[in-house]
């Protein structure tokens, strides 16, 4: 064997779902990742290069690669779930894959992909490598996710929304109504060729090789021990949160776009507020409130009192009352687009925030030290939601109604006034006991530990392959 062999760094291929909020805690941790000396091939759809330029810029080119390919087009199909069928399309992919893998002179010893790839798991046993899957949400999420596509838990009457699932066999024994329940699962027609497609992906994720999660031992560990037990193994590391570095203001503040708002006008009208004194509102990139949803918002933020930043979505602009600007000037800040998260929670003057509980906001605000106002709207967030007020207390109940009614602008102005008071000390206190955790598992903690521990399992299957 040569030298050089013995030398040349351990490859990895990333193959992120192409999606922002998904491809974003991939990248952070392709950084992490290159950080420690590995090489790493990030596969991406054209649209998502630019995400990659700024971790080809702060490494050396031999140190990262990326491998584009377009995606194939997803032919609607009746009956079918509309991202699932943008998910199975993707499965045309494992031939240009396979084919890049055969073809490189060094190619990667392990294939780290999202669990919404979950075929990717038949590529790797074809190829001779081990696939990890990597999880953007929580240890909870993987958990649910793992027991619905695997045991099909069925509820009474699928036609009342109001139905209980029943979730036995997950830690603290979960229940949902049916409307909250994710439309990936919700949707699926047992028996239909096209749906078993995406079932059999999803149980590509128990049978796999390893799993990475965007979480740390501190905040989930029932769930992280539940996996391992699951999946019959303790290749299961939790290497969150998955954040950009305190110090990396740029990278911070371009966290999944460009602002409409210029950063410094930002951060200057916070440095003006007192600490923990102003609520930042985000409902995330995906969904929208509807017209009436808008405007109870924006009548509570306005007789609440409190200072304020919120974030409207282009299609939520016109719901806004007319004058609302006016009205709240000085205290309001509306950012209409994008915002940069990630700056604004790291604030001091940010003492809470309205969330749809999206897995990337909850770690970017657990990890600030922010109190959450929950308002789930889909997909996970429920889950997420319940976790961070029933189990972990670090957040309060601020509207349960999802996107389907009008929560009442009085009780919303009653929270809002509370969440940056006295009232909530108890929570705000628990948040951040895990704010110190969250930041200290990635530095020498829980968090550091688990990633040394997967790169070094990864050196082990290198070596084994150069023998």
């Amino acid at each position: 064997m040569a030298a050089n062999g013995d030398d040349a760094p351990v490859h990895v291929l990333l193959f992120p779902f192409p999606m922002g909020s998904h491809a974003v805690p991939m990248l952070d941790l392709a950084q992490l990742l290159l950080t420690r000396g590995l090489k790493v091939t990030v596969l991406v759809t054209p649209p998502n290069v630019p995400l990659v330029d700024s971790l080809r810029q702060s490494h050396p080119p031999s140190s990262i690669e990326t491998l584009v390919l377009p995606p194939p087009e997803a032919t609607p199909i009746p009956n079918l779930f509309r991202p699932v069928a943008f998910m199975n399309s993707l499965r045309k992919l494992h031939d240009p894959i396979r084919q890049w893998f055969q073809s490189h002179p060094s190619p990667p010893v392990a294939i780290v992909s999202d669990f919404f790839l979950g075929w990717t798991q038949y590529l790797a046993a074809e190829l001779g490598v081990p696939r990890v899957v990597f999880w953007t949400g929580g240890a909870i999420d993987a958990a649910l996710m793992n027991s619905m596509f695997r045991d099909l838990p069925k509820v009474d009457n699928p036609n009342d929304e109001n139905s209980i699932l029943s979730l036995p066999n997950l830690p603290n024994s979960p229940t949902y109504a049916w409307w909250q329940v994710s439309p990936i699962y919700q949707q699926y027609k047992e028996g239909d060729p096209n749906w078993e497609i995406k079932r059999n992906s999803m149980l590509g994720n128990i049978q796999c090789w390893g799993a990475l999660i965007n979480t740390f031992e501190e905040l989930e560990k029932v769930y992280i021990d539940h996996l391992k037990g699951e999946m019959g193994h303790d290749r299961v590391w939790p290497v969150g949160p998955l954040l950009p570095p305190e110090d990396d203001k740029a990278g911070s503040a371009k966290r999944g776009g460009a602002s409409s708002v210029p950063v410094e006008v930002l951060m200057s009208w916070l440095d003006e507020k007192r600490e923990d004194s102003v609520v930042y509102v985000c409902f995330g990139s995906r969904f929208v409130l509807s017209d009436q949803q808008v405007a109870s918002l924006a009548a509570a933020l306005e007789s609440s009192g409190v200072d304020f930043i919120w974030v409207v979505k282009e299609d939520e602009v016109r719901s806004m009352p007319g004058g609302f600007e006016d009205l709240v000037a000085g205290r309001g800040f509306v950012i209409k687009g994008w915002a940069p998260q990630v700056p604004i929670l790291r604030h001091r003057a940010v003492g809470a925030f309205v969330t749809h509980c999206g897995w990337n906001s909850t770690m970017e605000a657990i990890t600030a030290g922010v109190l959450l106002l929950t308002w789930p709207l889909g997909a996970d967030q429920f889950t997420n939601a319940k976790l961070l007020v029933d189990e972990l207390g670090a957040a309060v109940r601020f509207s349960e109604v999802g996107t389907r009614a009008v929560p009442d602008s009085g009780e919303m102005a009653r929270l809002l006034k509370e969440s940056v008071g006295a009232e909530r000390a108890e929570e705000r206190g628990r948040v951040k006991e895990l704010s110190k955790a969250a930041s200290e598992a990635p530095k020498g903690g829980s968090s550091s530990r688990s990633l040394d521990g997967f790169i070094q399992r990864l050196r082990e299957l290198k070596n084994v392959k150069s023998t």
